[in-house]
């Protein structure tokens, strides 16, 4: 497998921990400690177009392919509903002081993973909170989507993932991840597998066809994994690391098949916080706590 970095993004001011692809252009979002969004153009490094200014870290993005509008997880604030083409605030909701972990949409709902454990429900339509869900002590740190069969893995700080029934929202299992905080959860794309990822630097496969059942535990990395992504066509995985590297995996035997790293590849000097493969081409990007964002061409 070759790697060759296209270019890196710089314009950030604080730690980058979200990266969301533009479902309606080419292109992607991007987030982080210094409260703005920018949307990146792949073909024109360092002229990021600013969307809008939080007020307040993010961590989590989304899009809701429905309206278009972006929603921006406003750390200790709330939830901003961005309209990206006009750089506006189109409605903005007070949900919690907790931190928002990520944000995930279903259909006509919103999941929002709070610092406290609950699982904020929105109805999207009417902008209200439908429900919470409370189903951890600790931090609620990550969402998967399982769309086709209507359920949702979330990554707790208490070491769990909890798996919920989408339509019923009632938690149909609990399944004792690893040995410290769950940071990061995906399913493949024909959804059979759920991998997961978190302080403990292991990266684990579960049969999401056989009640969760745990397939492989591989000593993954020398620090936490903070984010995994799957290539759109589910042939390999990418995993980002405190320890400033990305590892690329074959999905089906989680065998390493590359490192890239800062010796090898200039990659990041600090923590990688977050992963996100184009669907358009074979690039993946990543986002850093040394404010920079890069991307980097993956051939076999």
């Amino acid at each position: 497998m070759k790697v060759r970095k296209i270019d890196t993004f710089s314009g950030h001011r604080d730690c980058v921990y979200a990266l969301i692809a533009d479902t309606a252009r080419p292109g992607f979002y991007s987030a982080g400690g210094d409260g703005l969004v920018v949307r990146w153009d792949v073909t024109k490094p360092d002229l990021g177009d600013l969307v809008a200014r939080a007020g307040a870290s993010v961590y989590a993005l989304a899009i809701d392919q429905q309206t278009g509008l972006l929603w921006v997880g406003q750390n200790y604030e709330g939830i901003q509903l961005i309209d990206p083409a006009e750089r506006k605030v189109v409605k903005s909701m007070k949900i919690s002081s907790e931190a928002i972990f990520d944000i995930k949409i279903w259909q006509e709902t919103a999941f929002v993973a709070l610092g406290d454990g609950v699982i904020v429900v929105i109805d999207i339509p009417t902008f209200a909170i439908r429900k919470h869900l409370k189903a951890a002590e600790k931090s609620a740190r990550t969402l998967a989507l399982r769309p086709n069969h209507r359920e949702m893995a979330t990554g707790f700080s208490d070491w769990s993932v909890g798996i919920f029934d989408l339509e019923t929202l009632a938690l149909k299992t609990r399944i004792p991840a690893h040995d410290n905080s769950v940071f990061a959860a995906q399913y493949s794309p024909d959804g059979r597998h759920l991998v997961t990822g978190g302080r403990d630097a292991h990266l684990k496969s579960w049969d999401a066809t056989q009640n969760y059942a745990l397939i492989k535990d591989v000593p993954a990395h020398l620090f936490a994994i903070n984010d995994i992504a799957y290539r759109p066509d589910g042939a390999f995985l990418a995993t980002a690391s405190m320890d400033k590297s990305i590892k690329i995996w074959h999905t089906d035997t989680l065998r390493l098949v590359k490192v890239v790293d800062r010796a090898r590849h200039a990659g990041h000097a600090t923590s990688i916080n977050k992963l996100l493969w184009l669907p358009e081409n074979n690039w993946l990007v990543s986002a850093s706590d040394d404010r920079s964002i890069s991307v980097w061409e993956i051939e076999e």
